[in-house]
Parts: C-alpha cells; structure tokens; sequence
C-alpha cells in the first residue's frame, strides 16, 4: 500500500481503522457496470437453486437418518475439499482466465444438481449419494470460490470492490429468501428430488451470463506464470500484513464456531418447536433477511473499518448466547434475524478488507485462504456441534458456538490494537466519546 505526497502532514492509517474512499459510490453503483449486471443476474438464479439444494439436503439427511451429527458430516464433506486443498484453488485462479474457469465450475456444479435429483426422483437415494454429491460440490467450490471473489475486481475496477462484494452478498441472501421457501414448499407437496432439479437447472443462468459479457470491459490482472513455490508465496505474502492475518483468523474461528446452522436451526425448528419443515424453512428465510440487511447496510458504507469486524464478531457470538435459550420461537425468530445482520456484517467487512490490502497479482491466493479459513473449518465444527447437539442438546451445542466466536472476536480486536500501536481509552465525561482506541503517544502525552 502506498501513500501520497500529503502522508507527512495525515495521520496514516492504521491496521484496526483502515478505510478506503472510492471516488464515486452508492448503494447499487456497481450496477451500472455491464458486465457485473450480468454476473450479478446469473448469480441470483443459481445461488437461488443452491439454496433450495441446500436446505433440502438438510432435511432428507435428517428425515432418513433422525441425528444432527449426520447433517453435520453432509455439511463436513461440502466443506472438507476447502480444508485439504482450499489454497491450490487460489493458485489456479491466479493462473488461468477467470471468466474461462468459471465456465468450468459453474457447469460442474449443475451436474452435481442433477445428479442428485436423477437418485432422489427414481427414488434410490441414500445417505451416502448425498455425501457423495456434497463432497464433489465441494472440490468444484475449491477453484469457483477464489475464482468468483476476484473475478470482482476484474469486472468492476478497484474503486468499486467494497460495494461489489456487499452487492454480491445482498444477492446471496437475496436469493436465500426465496430458496428456503420454494424448497420447503416442494418437499411438503412433491418430494425433495423437485428442489434438487431445479438446483441443476438453474446454473444455465450464469453460463449465459458469462457468454454474454464484453470481455474488451474487463479489468484484466497479470496471471501468475507456472512455477513452483507459488503457494508458499501466498501465505508468506499473508504472513507479513497484520491487516490480513488477523481479520483471516477471526473468520475462522466464526466460520468453525458460529456459523453452524443447518444443524442448529434444523435442530430448533424439529425438536425444540417441532414446527416441521416448513419451520426450519421460515428460520432460514428470517435470517436471510438479517443477512440482507446486513449487506445492504454495508453497501452504504463508504469505508471498511477492522473495528467494525471486530466489534460485529463480538456482538455476534454473545447473540449467539443469548438466542440459544430463547423460551419460545416468538422471541427466537427476531434474534435470528439480527444474528442475520451481525453475521453478514462480519463476513462482508473482512472479505472487502482483505481484497483492498492486497496486490492484485495476489488476489486468488490470499481470497482462497480467506475462503479455506472461513468455510473450512466446517468439517471440524460442523460433526462436533452436531455430536454436541445429539448429547447435550441442541441449547447448549448454540451457546458453546456463541462463546468461542465472542472470546475469539475480544482477542483479535485487541492483537489488531497492538498490530497497528493502539491502546483502549475510556473517558466517562459527558460529551465524549467514551470508548476508543488512540495511538499509544497520544495516550502518553494525554497522561
């Protein structure tokens, strides 16, 4: 990161309040770029379909096996590729044309689709097919996760990647709203081998897209050349940048820790309220909606703050605690719904804050342990809370997430303090701002 010809005469900025101002934004100003609208139109019918598949996968998982721990492993082996071979994904997208590769997953990832709704529909499916299917999923998610996050910068340019991620945020949870339920609705009325078809069919959407976009318009980067050694490269690039180590680390212990709630909202919805499936298809919706505005709200902000994550993975994981031993379902459907804004507020300001502190040439690889730290530790965390739901119930297995997300969330806010020489300053008068974090000269010439 460079500074201007004024860096003597500002303040810099520093690893836990670093912004970036682009010249002209609003909420939906990625928009007006071509390319991005089309990407942006495909992507709300296939994460659509993605999600009818996964809610639905969920479901028959549980209604064929009866145990939280099993939807847990089928969330594990999506997940497990990401863990074992996550940074060889970035690797490839730094290689390759990412409009070519994404060709590649998005048309495997409709086979997988159809390959479980060909079993679901002739009624030969079993639990392993499901394993299976999540498990090829996964691989193809290894290159299409790092491959999609920095395709973003090659559509829009740099002075639009904080919006375009929030964007593409709003989008998935666009999508969420509508995916649960029309899965939900399906599986009550048809069967769940419908919702997996639809899933299939539905990355048509993207392929289109990609072939019609103007590949002239596009932000090209340098591709990495062959060679070795370009692994180690990424992670000692990461290594040396507190403002990336940190906000990874944080996302990890959520993604490992917080984010498992197909087994807790399958798991409320059937044993605690026993509402069915048409419940958890409400949960769903109802935190797709926090998410929402989650991503929104942060499409609205002009800068990206690491106070911010922090602050947001604090509130987070101690709303976890608290939704855990809701009484009722009447005051555990609004508690989803915040836990929908905090989460997606989390994901999207360390997503956008890693992208925009790093070079270009080094996007894929830093975004594909962005996406192996957040997503995978799912295998970890998704069979142990699921055993831990089976054992201890459901109540206990949420608020032991929400614990460790919050602690995790106390200690990288305050490693992110010492990275960039901050200390806490409380000040009770009236007309301050009561708690900050200043340099640590300015506290001294202060005392």
């Amino acid at each position: 990161m460079s500074t201007g010809s004024g860096a003597d005469s500002a303040p810099a900025p520093t690893a836990l309040d670093k912004t970036d101002r682009p010249r002209k934004s609003s909420m939906f100003s990625s928009l007006k770029i071509r390319n991005y609208r089309l990407f942006a139109t495909g992507a709300v019918v296939s994460n659509t379909g993605t999600w009818m598949a996964r809610i639905t996968q969920d479901w028959l998982v549980l209604s064929i096996t009866g145990s939280s721990a099993a939807v847990g492993i089928t969330t594990a082996m999506q997940f497990l590729p990401m863990l074992l071979f996550g940074l060889y994904g970035g690797v490839i997208a730094d290689r390759f044309a990412k409009r070519n590769l994404l060709f590649v997953t998005q048309g495997a990832m409709s086979l997988s689709g159809l390959f479980l709704a060909a079993l679901t529909l002739t009624g030969n499916v079993q639990v392993w097919h499901v394993y299976l299917a999540a498990f090829f999923t996964g691989l193809v998610t290894v290159v299409d996760n790092p491959t999609r996050q920095s395709f973003v910068s090659e559509m829009v340019g740099p002075d639009q990647v904080r919006n375009a991620v929030s964007l593409n945020s709003a989008n998935f949870q666009s999508a969420r709203l509508i995916g649960p339920a029309v899965a939900s609705a399906l599986t009550a009325a048809v069967g769940p081998g419908w919702a997996f078809l639809a899933n299939g069919l539905s990355f048509l959407a993207p392929l289109t897209s990609l072939c019609l976009m103007r590949t002239r318009e596009l932000h090209h980067t340098p591709r990495a050349p062959r060679g070795k050694g370009q692994l180690r490269e990424g992670l000692d690039y990461v290594s040396k940048h507190p403002e990336l180590i940190w906000p990874i680390v944080l996302v990890g212990f959520v993604g490992t820790f917080g984010f498992n709630f197909p087994i807790w909202l399958s798991a409320y919805a059937d044993d605690v309220f026993h509402g069915g499936v048409g419940m958890y298809g409400v949960f769903n919706t109802l935190m797709a909606l926090g998410s929402l505005a989650g991503a929104l709200l942060a499409a609205r902000r002009r800068s990206t703050r690491l106070r911010v994550l922090a602050g947001a993975a604090v509130g987070f994981g101690v709303l976890e605690v608290v939704a855990a031993f809701a009484p009722d379902v009447w005051v555990f459907a609004p508690l989803i719904v915040l836990l929908g804004i905090l989460g997606l507020t989390v994901n999207v300001t360390a997503n956008s804050s890693v992208q925009m502190a790093t070079d270009p040439e080094m996007r894929g690889r830093v975004m594909s342990l962005f996406m192996m730290v957040f997503t995978g530790g799912t295998p970890l965390g998704g069979p142990l809370f699921g055993w831990i739901a089976d054992q201890y119930g459901v109540r206990i297995s949420f608020a032991l997430g929400g614990l460790v997300c919050a602690t995790a969330a106390v200690g990288v806010g305050l490693m992110l303090a010492r990275a960039a020489n901050l200390r806490l300053k409380l000040d009770l008068r009236r007309g301050q701002q009561h708690v900050q974090f200043v340099p640590r000269e300015q506290l001294a010439t202060a005392a």
